[in-house]
């Protein structure tokens, strides 16, 4: 019997494991990025540095595109052979990016990669919402933010280092490498969750349907909005976090260690999480998040309002470290209030709640990131309206 409790833990965590790698692809393809931005401007013949953001922010473009088609597209054939379908377009991406001649043909590549990319974030949180729910799902996700929150971590350190040994083009090597390997682990070990019974004919019809349902359903809507606001805020954040950390506090090389540690905030937020969702409701939990993240903001914009723009680092340290612990806790609890009403359509479910709060994440943090002036008061101006506006949306519940 201590056989198949240990055999299914093992399966347990290597499912954890599997679902952080394939969700992880997308801040893999965003993060390791980061330091080389300059050198793929310069290489390329971008002449704002504001333009190389672009590399960062329409990603997204392609992710929100490609969330919309993935999910009712599991619903039909099941979730594996989605998945296929998004690794087969993420790798075409990397290999476009990575022989990239000019700017717009990078650009090309990295909308290929976000619309490859949704294909295993969407669908596995399908996958997820296939074998557990409510606080059980937050939980899962909770675990799985764990190991995601070593990406962030670890891959500005990672880019810098091929950009100093390999140049910019061997962080695609590196993606194409990773994701082959991914793909292949996926495919031997990973079954199968949604039974052919359980299928449903893709059509316009059915999909549309399901999308004024999901729309209808206030729960799923809100905290649709209310994460897109949050999630823009943050994209903002890493729009401009080169320019800002890199450029303007003079870190340089050092660049990636201070990303890293800000990262580290949101694996202790998950971790705690993981607790906290089995002793208060995630509707508490959200709610006090977005006040701290609102209230923090507020503060800091005064701040850096008086010190011209550019407080000391060490105020942007105090700052970022609570602002991120607080976020951390609301990217997994808004996914699954939002897909709670909506086991039956858990697919289209996870695209339609994904694709819009991608769509108005990439509004807001490009417009966050396109403001950056040489000072921090665009991103915690940012920080504070979204943080705001989220915590309006989520007013919408509390009569339920």
């Amino acid at each position: 019997m201590s056989t198949d409790r240990e055999n299914d833990r093992l399966k347990f965590v290597e499912s954890v494991a599997l679902s952080a790698m394939m969700m992880s692809l997308v801040a893999l393809s965003i993060d390791t990025m980061l330091p080389a931005l300059p050198d793929i401007g310069r290489d390329l013949g971008v002449t704002h540095p504001n333009t190389n953001q672009l590399v960062i922010s329409l990603l997204f473009l392609g992710m929100a595109a490609g969330q919309l088609f993935y999910g009712p597209l599991s619903d039909h054939t099941g979730r594996k052979p989605a998945i296929y379908t998004g690794f087969a377009i993420f790798i075409t991406g990397t290999l476009l990016s990575l022989f990239a001649w000019n700017f717009p043909v990078m650009i090309a590549g990295r909308i290929l990669q976000g619309l490859g990319a949704a294909g295993p974030r969407v669908v596995t949180l399908a996958l997820v919402r296939d074998r557990f729910e409510g606080p059980a799902m937050a939980r899962v996700l909770s675990f799985i933010m764990t190991v995601f929150i070593l990406i962030p971590v670890l891959a500005p350190a990672l880019g810098q280092i091929l950009l100093t040994f390999s140049g910019w083009r061997s962080v695609f090597v590196v993606f194409l490498a990773l994701g082959l390997f991914t793909l292949a682990w996926f495919f031997f070990r990973q079954p199968e969750t949604l039974s052919r019974e359980n299928r449903v004919p893709f059509s316009p019809e059915r999909i549309a349907a399901s999308v004024k349902e999901i729309l209808g359903t206030r729960q799923s809507l809100a905290c649709t909005l209310a994460s897109g606001c949050v999630f823009g805020a943050f994209l903002g954040y890493l729009n401009s976090s080169q320019q800002i950390l890199q450029v303007l506090y003079g870190l340089g090389d050092r660049f990636p260690l201070y990303f890293g540690v800000m990262a580290l905030a949101f694996g202790a937020a998950t971790l705690v999480n993981a607790s906290l969702v089995m002793r208060y409701s995630l509707r508490t939990i959200v709610k006090r998040s977005m006040q701290g993240v609102t209230f923090l903001s507020l503060l800091f914009f005064a701040v850096s309002a008086i010190a011209h723009g550019h407080p000391p680092l060490w105020a942007l340290t105090a700052y970022l470290l609570p602002l991120f612990f607080a976020i951390g806790t609301l990217f997994g609890n808004l996914n699954s209030l939002a897909m709670e009403p909506l086991g039956h359509i858990a697919g289209t479910g996870a695209s339609t709640t994904g694709s819009l709060s991608t769509f108005i994440a990439l509004l807001a943090g490009t417009l966050i990131g396109q403001s950056y002036n040489e000072t921090v008061l665009p991103l915690a101006g940012g920080f504070f309206l979204l943080g705001a506006a989220s915590l309006g949306i989520m007013k919408l519940l509390e009569t339920d």
